[in-house]
């Protein structure tokens, strides 16, 4: 096997690139005026390199917005490293191994794929951030992380499902993984994860293990993270190599005596319709069954119940027989008490559905 070294002197670390090595001098000169010969997706890497090379301890990033108002956030180059060590280890990431970046170069989680490659002596194989990552990619991959949407649409078309059954790990992030995308996952013969984490924990803490014998509905998180709840049962974070302060997040769960946890939803995903409170997220999850393509579990003000809620869809089947089958499945009270079709359910930048967005949607379209 090979050596695992990880290299952690930013003025000493290189990047591969489709087999090339890239020192802070290549990428110093090559951003100086040299870079229109390159893809735009490699422009944007070097472009990334020369922030990451420079004498600054920082990185400005950005949040992606689902559940709030999007916002800048300064992170450490050092604990991107201490990330990046983590998500090595745990995967068994080795010099040399050819790991994709497809995503967008703004957000966290396609930072970290850069960074892991930096630190770890990754071969980077660089797309453009896409629905379909995988499209034009003739070689084996060791690693590569993808947002839900883009799994979705790789496995939709049987070339591109062919590269992704060569690809030995397969981190997905960025939201939550449909489980429409289950069944054909669990045939994947590589291990694929579904990551827990933010973009103030530098990408993940958590991994869940999605298809194999080791397939669970529960995070398992990284050995020098600790958890415990807050009084409504939100997930709190402890990650001292991560981030200084103690993260209190919105994520409902359940968390066992071996610090693995089971997301039953954000906190702010809540619906209080006549003082019962219902977890969209847990809704959608029953609902799944019933309705293809996109939808969302959504609410609207209302004077007599506080909420109504409301499912949002691209497409929907005949609308008396879907709620016939949706009282009969859903606990009292769950049902939504609206049903609309949408042109397309909003999402962020980097294909999180976006909740507020949605509730605005569903506000115009049904109170307006």
């Amino acid at each position: 096997m090979v050596q695992r070294m990880m290299e952690f002197d930013r003025s000493r670390q290189s990047l591969l690139i489709d087999g090339m090595c890239y020192t802070s001098e290549d990428v110093e000169r090559l951003t100086d005026g040299e870079m229109e010969t390159f893809p735009s997706a490699v422009r944007e890497v070097l472009l990334f390199l020369k922030r990451w090379f420079d004498d600054s301890p920082v990185l400005t990033v950005h949040t992606s917005g689902s559940t709030g108002v999007p916002k800048q956030l300064i992170v450490r180059k050092d604990r991107m490293m201490q990330s990046a060590r983590l998500t090595c280890e745990a995967l068994g990431l080795y010099p040399g191994d050819k790991a994709l970046l497809c995503m967008n170069l703004r957000y966290i989680g396609a930072m970290m794929v850069v960074v892991r490659s930096l630190v770890a002596g990754l071969n980077l194989i660089v797309r453009p951030a896409s629905g379909h990552p995988l499209c034009d990619i003739d070689t084996p991959l060791r690693f590569a992380a993808m947002v839900p949407l883009q799994v979705y649409n790789t496995l939709s078309v049987p070339s591109e499902r062919r590269r992704l059954e060569q690809t030995d790990i397969l981190i997905i992030g960025g939201g939550a993984v449909d489980d429409s995308l289950l069944a054909p996952i669990h045939l994947l013969p590589g291990a694929v994860y579904s990551t827990y984490g933010m973009t103030e924990t530098l990408s993940h803490i958590a991994l869940r293990r999605l298809n194999g014998d080791e397939a669970s509905d529960y995070y398992i998180p990284f050995p020098s993270v600790s958890l415990s709840q807050s009084a409504d049962g939100a997930l709190v974070i402890n990650a001292p190599l991560l981030c200084d302060e103690v993260l209190h997040t919105n994520d409902i769960v359940r968390l066992c005596p071996d610090n693995c946890f089971l997301v039953l939803g954000r906190k702010d995903n809540i619906i209080n319709s006549g003082g019962i409170k219902i977890q969209a997220e847990e809704v959608e999850r029953l609902l799944r069954p019933l309705l293809k393509g996109m939808f969302v579990i959504t609410s609207v003000p209302d004077a007599r119940l506080g909420e109504a809620v409301v499912l949002l869809a691209e497409n929907l089947p005949e609308l008396s027989s879907l709620r016939k089958q949706a009282e009969s499945m859903l606990p009292l009270y769950h049902c939504p008490r609206y049903f609309r079709v949408v042109e397309a359910i909003p999402q962020t930048g980097n294909g999180k559905i976006d909740r507020m967005a949605c509730r605005r949607l569903a506000k115009e379209i049904i109170l307006q």
